[in-house]
């Protein structure tokens, strides 16, 4: 039995997923050819002001949307209205991305510049210095809440909404929801805080608030940095957090929910934004 993997490379769906032949074997069953879809993955190489910054993999869809994320969460630019232009260039190895930011944020661009690859999804890869990993942020003020008892329809709405995740079962997904639970908008990715920077990006493009965030991963200290450096006071996680995250979470005012599922939450830093009863 053979694979012609040349199929490989083929017409990707709308949801950045790539068909393929593959062998399948099931126990009790003989093994048998079929076709199945994998989710697309390049490298994203990202500039500022002709600046080279880094390169991250991720699913290349949203980009415009993932690089304002992005320099929000690295603390690049504290508004999207600095960034004047994103330049967006696919090539055969992979996505270069030319940012333009206004002059004022060159000074900390300079300060943080890094040139190692990020692996997939990676959130520090890159940072030359521990001192450069924990960022100075000033904690969040209170002014959102989250009743509890929205939580099992919003987890029902993210299982329908997540498309690509169904088609290859490797994508991560964050999702806003507004105060009643319901999903104002969803992004999946290959790697965790790329579909986290993608969500940040339109937050703050459509100006939202008032919401609160959940991810289909586990709560990791850049991801509730993350969230605390975009203004987001509530994180909630599918799975458990890290210690690092629970630190974090308390000192930068950010509600910390974790093992969000049907029945069950988790609070690990200030539950006084959580109300009602499962």
């Amino acid at each position: 039995m053979s694979l012609n993997m040349s199929e490989l490379i083929s017409v990707p769906t709308s949801n950045h997923a790539l068909e393929l032949p593959i062998v399948r074997f099931r126990k009790g069953r003989e093994s048998w050819e079929d076709r199945d879809y994998i989710i697309e993955e390049r490298p994203v190489a990202i500039s500022f002001n002709g600046i080279a910054y880094t390169v991250m993999m991720c699913t290349p869809r949203d980009i415009e949307y993932f690089v304002i994320g992005f320099s929000l969460s690295e603390g690049i630019i504290q508004h999207h209205r600095e960034v004047h232009d994103i330049e967006i260039n696919p090539g055969p190895n992979g996505i270069a991305v030319d940012v333009t930011v206004a002059n004022r944020c060159l000074r900390t661009l300079k300060e943080k510049r890094r040139s190692l690859a990020g692996m997939t999804g990676c959130g520090i890869c890159g940072e030359e210095k521990l001192e450069t990993v924990c960022r100075i942020l000033s904690p969040l003020t209170t002014s959102s809440t989250f009743d509890i008892c929205k939580l099992e329809s919003s987890l029902e709405q993210l299982l329908a909404k997540q498309q690509l995740n169904q088609l290859t079962g490797s994508a991560h997904a964050a999702v806003y929801l507004d105060k009643d639970g319901q999903v104002k908008a969803i992004f999946e990715d290959v790697g965790r805080h790329i579909a986290l920077d993608k969500l940040v990006g339109y937050i703050h493009r459509h100006r939202l608030e008032g919401g609160a965030v959940l991810v289909t991963s586990r709560a990791s200290f850049e991801m509730v940095q993350k969230a605390a450096a975009a203004g987001i006071e509530i994180l909630l996680a599918i799975s458990s957090a890290t210690n690092m995250a629970v630190e974090l979470a308390e000192k930068l005012n950010v509600t910390l929910l974790g093992y969000c599922r049907p029945g069950r939450a988790d609070v690990y830093a200030h539950p006084e934004r959580v109300y009602g009863m499962i």
